[in-house]
């Protein structure tokens, strides 16, 4: 059982660096504090692993057909590929603002979505990051379901789809580090805030029409 759980551990690990989970996060975490970060990273990885445990199990009860699976990818590329357009929109229209204040005799950036400052666009973030990653757990049922089948004979179990979980969710944290450090060392200004977003933006539709086409 030891190993099952390493192997599917494992898998999470390697399954979390697919350019789409890496660009989804990009695009969520632009401009976000360390903990937002930690937050909508972790909620991500639990959307998707939650999502991949119920599509899994319906699938072994189920004999569907690789056409039918193949939507999965169909429905992470759309995902990425809308929020690609949604961040060159809101470039476009010049709804990405930023505000600098000092507090406690520190210099705090505000980015945010909008005309105005709504505080509850955090937790907009949070639960859109954890309403895409149960969207994008479809594109990986495959995935996971080729590796149960190798450790315990196909057989999905919660114990399992947490060892995946972690295994993503360590590989999402350690990218949103990375974009952590983007944030609090060239998003200090407007214009490179909105560059990134259009870079993320542009990012978001090569990586999703790539997914269709291949």
């Amino acid at each position: 059982m030891e190993l099952s759980l390493f192997v599917v551990f494992w898998y999470g690990l390697l399954h979390a660096f697919g350019p789409d989970h890496l660009t989804a996060i990009a695009d969520f975490s632009i401009g976000k504090n360390k903990s937002k970060t930690l937050r909508i990273t972790a909620l991500f990885a639990i959307g998707h692993g939650l999502s991949l445990f119920l599509f899994a199990k319906v699938l072994q009860s189920m004999d569907i057909s690789e056409n039918v699976l193949a939507y999965g990818d169909i429905i992470s590329a759309a995902v990425i590929i809308i929020m690609g357009m949604y961040l060159l929109y809101m470039v476009a229209t010049s709804r990405i603002q930023l505000r600098k204040h000092i507090h406690d005799d520190k210099e705090h950036i505000h980015i945010w979505f909008g005309k105005s400052h709504e505080h509850n666009d955090d937790n907009m973030a949070k639960t859109s990051s954890l309403t895409l990653g149960l969207l994008m757990g479809a594109g990986g049922v495959r995935g996971m379901l080729i590796t149960l089948g190798i450790v315990q004979g196909g057989m999905v179990d919660f114990t399992m789809v947490t060892a995946f979980t972690l295994g993503v969710m360590l590989v999402f944290g350690a990218f949103g580090m990375v974009m952590l450090y983007v944030n609090q060392n060239f998003l200090g200004n407007l214009t490179n805030v909105r560059r990134t977003f259009a870079t993320a933006g542009v990012i978001s539709l090569i990586v999703g029409t790539n997914i269709l086409i291949g």
